[in-house]
This record gives structure tokens, sequence and C-alpha cells, in this order.
């Protein structure tokens, strides 16, 4: 067992936080708020199918009581090209052994990438150095922007691309403290901080209401990190 931390920071310390309102990254605000960062929390509007996410992240935000909280509007439905971004239908039902071949069709293209970049704008306007996002490269989907290297070099890219990074005033981090972690350690992580997982919407295919389908990878990956944690 890998309890996720954050180192803890001057209180008040602003930082920018990638919020979807799912499971991973109300476990980040936590950690975030326990480590002492003025959490800035920014939610996408994105044409996805789940619109109901973004109110379960605004009733997380202000739980957290975070310094600020944008919901952006980008539509990424005129692109298409994801289950979760067009009218293609979400898998159901799949094992462990489909989910782990090949990238699913739930890939949102450059999804992180365009996230991020609106995370580092934000930041560069508020004089944040830190960019917080709940990506994690053990229990996931296969995504190709979950993984430690493509962090890595959006970091190394981050720092060329601003006017801090250029000048040499500061440089930015992009925190992923769940990146290591099996969905099993975050959910330990997250109870041990007072996270109220009810209040977070993991579902692909959700009801207009918010309930869950328990049948897509993602409803699939959260049932086995509950069950590994011992948890209801």
């Amino acid at each position: 067992m890998a309890l996720a931390t954050l180192a803890p920071v001057p209180v008040g310390t602003p930082a920018v936080l990638l919020l979807s309102g799912g499971l991973d990254s109300t476990t980040v605000l936590a950690l975030a708020t326990e480590a002492g960062y003025a959490v800035n929390a920014l939610t996408f509007r994105y044409g996805q199918r789940h619109g109901v996410e973004i109110d379960r992240a605004r009733a997380i935000a202000e739980r957290y009581r975070v310094a600020r909280h944008v919901v952006a509007d980008i539509n990424l439905r005129q692109f298409g090209g994801s289950a979760l971004t067009a009218d293609v239908e979400v898998p159901k039902d799949r094992d462990a052994a489909a989910m782990a071949e090949g990238i699913p069709v739930t890939y949102v293209p450059a999804r992180n990438t365009i996230f991020l970049s609106f995370a580092l704008a934000w930041a560069e306007v508020l004089g944040a150095t830190d960019l917080l996002i709940g990506v994690n490269a053990l229990d996931y989907s296969g995504y190709p922007d979950c993984r430690p290297a493509y962090i890595a070099a959006y970091e190394a890219m981050a720092n060329l691309a601003t006017k801090a990074g250029v000048e040499g005033t500061s440089r930015t981090r992009i925190l992923t403290p769940l990146i290591d972690c099996s969905k099993a350690d975050i959910i330990r992580t997250g109870l041990t901080l007072g996270v109220d997982y009810a209040q977070t919407l993991s579902c692909y295919d959700p009801s207009p209401d918010g309930t869950a389908c328990d049948r897509c990878d993602a409803c699939a990956l959260r049932a086995k990190g509950f069950a590994e944690a011992g948890v209801a």
C-alpha cells in the first residue's frame, strides 16, 4: 500500500488544479488543500456526453472552498473522434484483458494537452508555478496523455513557452501525486483525508441524473479500486 502525498507549501501558495468532478481529481484537490495550496480549480465543458460531471465539480469545489472555480467552455464535439464527444457507443462489460489492449474509443484526442494549456495560461496570470492533475499510470484506461513521459515533456515545453520560464523568474511544475498509485491506493488516500466519494462521478455513460452505468471501463476500474481497498 502506498498512499499519495504532496509536499507542504506555505499556506496560500496559489496553484491551478484540473477538476473533473471524478475520483482522481477530487483526491488531488484534497491533497492540495491539506498541503496548504490556495487552489484555483479549472473544469471544462468541452462537449462531453456526461455534462453532469460539471455539477459534481461545482459541488466539490464549493465543499473545499477553493480560491476560485472556473468552468471553461470549449467545444471538442465539433471535432468528434471519441465516444465522449461523438455519437459513438461507449464500450461496456469489458474484462481486464480487453481494457488493457490498445487505446480505447473513450480517449479524447489531445484532451490533457488542451486542458493543461488553459491551466498554464491561467497559472501565468495568477503568478502560480504549480499545476495539479490527477493522471494515473497504473489503474487507467491506456490513455497516452496520462503517462509520466508525457507529463515530463509537457513540463519542459511549459518552461519554454511562458514569460516567466524564458526570463527565469520562476519554473512551472506539473504535479501528479497519483501517477504511481493504484486506484485502491488513491481511494485509501482520499479516505484518510475525508473525501466523500459519493459526490464524485467516474462513469463514461451516466444517466441524466448522474447515476453510473456500472458497466463502462471507468465504472469497472472504480469498482475494482474500492474492492481492493476493502471499502463499500
